[in-house]
């Protein structure tokens, strides 16, 4: 017998979707794992000082006290300071709408892992985390996410859902890097990228491995000078000092190039070990000129114990105003 009812076309894009539905599925699963294991944690070791996290950009004045050692010239109240003559400074109330963004690096090095967890994980990991704690509050979050170039924005929104979207593009990036990236990463591409995209006051978070071409100081210095920058520097243990595991292959992530090297030799090891050293000195020299809160996060690092480091870190650089910031590692 004939049926009239009308077959339903198979849409071209079913697969597709089904794709994009199971990834989805396994971000949130990810989330919801980062909200028992870490972020429950993290509620009782801040104590709801999520506030050390992001600076605002509205300022009210609150109060006005005498002058202490490192506190920032700039807010001294040159009229009141006539007046008593003793030095007072204006303390302000920081006023919490401020967007928070990731500019993330995603290029092919991130890939690497010498354990259970690669740099893209506790990547991903640490924007779930930090995002979660802001959105809970209201704030919103955005990101500039880079492969082979700049391939997504996502304006700053808030909400659970929200965050779910970051982490799902996040995961679709990581999912396609090592078929289409050509060549080494070009951090200031990214910083330049950000310096156009974002034009409010914001709060970043520069979240890279920083392998990568050389010249991203200055577009970074420029960032710093209008917005509240997080320099978190991601790294494996294995890319500071090479075990003794005999002839191995080592492959360039970046540019595929591979060679074999006899980690068995205790004089190319310490070569190794010696130039990671000074890489790792230029770098944090590097991030501490520009003058940016530098946090550094391993792939061996417990979550919990990276953020409230973070939340340390943050909390003394307020303190001490315009010191000098060094790297939390």
């Amino acid at each position: 017998m004939k049926s009239w009812w009308p077959r339903r076309a198979k849409a071209a894009n079913d697969e597709q979707l089904a794709t994009i539905e199971a990834a989805a599925s396994g971000v949130e699963r990810a989330l919801r794992r980062l909200e028992w294991t870490v972020i429950r944690r993290l509620d009782g070791l801040l104590q709801g000082d999520y506030r050390t996290l992001m600076r605002g950009t509205g300022l009210d004045l609150a109060d006005l006290r005498e002058y202490q050692h490192q506190d920032d010239v700039r807010h001294i109240d040159w009229n009141v300071t006539a007046r008593l003559q003793v030095p007072h400074v204006r303390v302000f109330t920081e006023d919490r709408e401020m967007a928070a963004w990731f500019v993330l690096d995603l290029s092919r090095s991130v890939d690497f892992g010498s354990g259970l967890t690669a740099k893209r994980e506790i990547s991903a990991g640490f924007v779930g985390v930090i995002a979660r704690l802001l959105t809970r509050h209201g704030n919103r979050v955005g990101a500039l996410v880079y492969g082979n170039d700049v391939e997504a924005v996502i304006p700053p929104r808030t909400g659970r859902r929200h965050v779910l979207h970051l982490l799902h593009a996040m995961e679709r990036r990581g999912a396609k890097v090592a078929a289409d990236q050509k060549g080494m990463t070009r951090l200031a591409d990214l910083l330049h990228s950000a310096a156009v995209l974002i034009p409010r006051r914001s709060t970043l978070f520069v979240i890279s491995d920083f392998l990568t071409e050389p010249g991203w100081e200055k577009p970074l210095a420029q960032l710093q000078q209008k917005h509240d920058v997080v320099a978190v520097r991601l790294f494996d243990p294995l890319e500071l000092a090479l075990p003794d595991l005999g002839l191995v292959p080592l492959r360039d992530a970046e540019t595929g190039e591979q060679l074999w090297v006899d980690t068995h030799d205790a004089g190319f090891r310490k070569r190794f070990a010696r130039i990671a050293a000074e890489r790792e000195e230029a770098l944090r020299d590097s991030l501490a000129k520009i003058g940016v809160d530098a946090l550094e996060l391993s792939t061996a690092d417990d979550l919990v114990e990276a953020v409230v480091r973070f939340a340390d870190m943050r909390k003394r650089r307020v303190r001490t105003g315009a010191a000098k910031p060094k790297a939390a590692a």
